[in-house]
């Protein structure tokens, strides 16, 4: 299999590379970053600008995307342009442009997740389950990543706050809150607290607690190394590809909707 990755340069990028030399089933046949970055004319395989898309899309099988949501957006006109399938690792994307996706996705086959490390997905379903099992629990989300992350809180905090408010018939928009300083009173008794924290290198640690009269649960993710998120990209890319055009999370990927 012949990716093309977008972000080539990128923390993600990088780990995505190291993955496929040990991989003698995958290759890169591009490796893209935006038209003014420094590492351009560097690496192995050598960097080249994203205005050189349309040439190695016809030569991949996927194109994988760490890029930024403006920056993914166009990426995904052009694959569907070529009817290339798409794995989408890039957070922070607005609800206008989540449906951007959906809609192109209608032509040709996307997996998008904020996460795609095994554990974290593994996660995603128990939060759901255990949310079910105490809904009058108070649920708070702690999130920790190094200090070059651009967006917060995370995409795989944002993705386990709309789980369990949804898995206790609440809309994350409604109950949300981020962060928290003010002198309005206590905790809500709906609300659904997201606190991040960005320091030095830490690769991705998230925390979600259920916390009632007497306990807590606390349930823990964290990522030792970007390798595993390049993984499961590429586990991704390997698995979409002959797949029907839609829009595909990493839980189908892994198989583990219906657990």
């Amino acid at each position: 299999m012949k990716i093309t990755v977008c972000g080539a340069a990128g923390r993600m990028g990088q780990a995505i590379a190291s993955v496929v030399r040990s991989d003698e089933n995958v290759q890169i046949a591009g490796a893209l970053e935006y038209e003014t970055c420094p590492a351009i004319g560097t690496g192995n395989p050598v960097i080249e600008s994203s205005c050189e898309l349309e040439k190695y899309l016809p030569l991949s099988d996927v194109l994988i995307d760490f890029t930024n949501p403006d920056g993914a957006l166009k990426n995904l006109e052009f694959a569907k342009q070529h009817n290339k399938p798409v794995v989408i690792g890039t957070t922070g994307f607005i609800a206008e442009q989540k449906e951007k996706i959906s809609e192109i996705a209608k032509s040709i086959p996307v997996v998008m997740s904020p996460n795609m490390s095994i554990g974290v997905n593994i996660l995603f379903r128990l939060i759901e389950g255990v949310a079910k099992l105490v809904p009058e629990y108070d649920i708070e989300i702690v999130e920790l990543h190094h200090n070059k992350k651009k967006d917060s809180p995370s995409g795989t905090a944002a993705k386990l706050s709309e789980i369990a408010a949804a898995a206790i018939g609440q809309n994350i928009n409604e109950v949300g809150v981020y962060g928290r300083k003010t002198v309005l009173g206590e905790r809500r008794k709906d609300e659904i607290g997201v606190l991040s924290v960005r320091a030095g290198d830490i690769v991705g640690d998230h925390t979600v607690y259920f916390a009632g009269p007497g306990e807590r649960i606390e349930l823990t993710h964290r990522a030792h190394s970007r390798d595993t998120f390049a993984a499961g990209a590429i586990r991704a890319a390997k698995w979409l590809v002959g797949k029907e055009p839609g829009l595909y999370d990493m839980q189908d990927v892994l198989g583990i909707k219906k657990i």
